[in-house]
This record gives C-alpha cells, structure tokens and sequence, in this order.
C-alpha cells in the first residue's frame, strides 16, 4: 500500500465507519497519547524499566501503527499529502546531511 492509499483508507474508514472526523486538536491529542504508548514499550523492551504484568503482551507494530493512522487522519484534514511530504522531508534530509553523518566519530563503529 502507498502512502497514498493508506491516506485514502484512512479518510474511507473515517467516513464509513467512524462517521466523521474528530476535531483536529483531539486527534492531535489522541497522537500525543498513541506515540506515548509507543514510547511506554519502547522504554520496557529496549530501555531500562521493566513491564508490568498486565504490559506483558503489548504489540509494538500496532501501537505504532495507531501513530501512523492518527498521524494520515490529520494529514487528511489540514490538507497535507504526505507522499510530497515525505518525499520534501527526505531530499532536504539528504542534502543537509550528506556529509554530516558520515563525519561523524561518534557514528562510527
């Protein structure tokens, strides 16, 4: 699936299913909340905290992608396409650190 798509499933889904969408500043704080779940597992599997009991079974790839479908709902209502997006995102990252990373001692094995 694109971005494209996933941009499109999203809107679909929202439309016939979640009946409308959410006000943009709820669904920014329902991302807030699913990138903080994400987070929460992250410190557990790779950090220094440990889980509790009831965080045994959490899934990583759904709670990140819970991130992503909020991250394209918001896309979808300010209007943003993400695949230009991404794409501007990624061309700037290239030119502006294509030496930086590579000099870097701090990166290097």
């Amino acid at each position: 699936m694109t971005i494209e798509e996933a941009q499109q499933t999203v809107d679909t889904w929202i439309k016939e299913v979640g009946v409308r969408y959410f006000s943009e500043l709820t669904n920014l704080a329902i991302l807030t909340e699913e990138v903080g779940e994400v987070a929460r597992i992250i410190a557990r599997r790779y950090g220094d905290q440990s889980f509790k009991k009831s965080d045994e079974d959490v899934d990583l790839a759904g709670e990140m992608a819970d991130v992503l479908f909020v991250l394209l709902t918001l896309a979808n209502q300010t209007g943003v396409n993400m695949t230009e997006a991404f794409a501007k995102g990624m061309e700037k990252r290239t030119s502006r650190d294509k030496d930086r990373h590579q000099n870097n001692p701090k990166l290097r094995g």
